[in-house]
């Protein structure tokens, strides 16, 4: 009876090892995919752009750009990590791609009530992006050979898999939540009110089933409500003084676009 708890403790003890080895680092595979993760976003990017119509260079998407270098700069992000591109679509939606793509669809300016809202969204993607959420999710599901060999040029339609998944999968739950955390962290260091995003999920939350099919958004998230709660547990302080982060006119010219 000893030996085989003796026994036990050792494959523990092993077990335990292996788990605090980098493996990524040690065979040097972080370095690759770190250059495959630049290749198949602009190659995802090239793909995406020609779905639809594309509000880059309309003046208020400077209004856009301008909450994400605010988030940025609060948190100390490097703001060229981000390429933000706004699509003229319906859909409430915005997703992350590899290589820092982050996509949003004028549905979703169209939803959110206020610039706040519409930040804790962005906050969110960025979240994905900085924690290489992006990245741990296609390797996961597709595998690094696969991934190199699309950087590379091959499979086409692999390509379109991949950006269908991106863009109306959600993350598992704990990616999600912690996506959400880290959202709330970045909008209170850049002084915008985290229960703004709490709003957000609350009114997503009471949308019927059958009026949701537009919302890819939140379809693909899970539990409206549950996040709304994890949000305001996460929130520090009540207290502090929050900033609208656009004047009117600016959210005016951004929620112009795409009407």
């Amino acid at each position: 009876m000893l030996e085989g708890l003796f026994a036990l403790i050792i494959m523990g003890g092993v077990w335990l090892g292996f788990n605090q080895i980098n493996w990524m680092q040690l065979f040097g595979v972080k370095e690759m995919t770190d250059k495959t993760e630049q290749k198949l976003g602009d190659l995802l990017w090239d793909f995406q752009k020609r779905t639809g119509e594309i509000l880059d260079d309309e003046p208020g998407k400077e209004a856009l750009d301008s909450l994400v270098w605010r988030i940025c700069e609060k948190n100390k992000l490097d703001s060229s990590h981000f390429k933000v591109h706004l699509f003229n679509t319906g859909d409430v939606n915005a997703f992350a791609m590899p290589g820092g793509h982050l996509v949003v669809f004028t549905g979703l300016l169209q939803k959110t009530e206020n610039a706040s809202e519409l930040a804790g969204v962005l906050a969110h993607e960025m979240a994905h992006i900085e924690n290489n959420h992006v990245m741990n999710k296609l390797l996961k599901e597709f595998g690094l050979a696969v991934l190199v060999s699309m950087a590379g040029g091959s499979g086409g339609q692999q390509v379109a898999e991949v950006l269908r998944m991106l863009s109306s999968s959600a993350f598992d739950r704990s990616l999600e939540k912690e996506a959400d955390e880290y959202a709330v962290h970045y909008l209170e260091k850049a002084r915008i009110n985290p229960e703004s995003f709490a709003v957000f999920m609350d009114e997503m939350a009471k949308e019927e089933p059958d009026e949701l099919k537009h919302f890819r958004w939140i379809t693909t998230h899970p539990d409206s409500k549950e996040r709304a709660q994890n949000i305001r547990a996460h929130i520090r302080s009540k207290k502090r003084s929050y900033q609208e982060p656009l004047s009117e006119s600016l959210w005016q010219d951004l929620k112009a676009l795409g009407e």
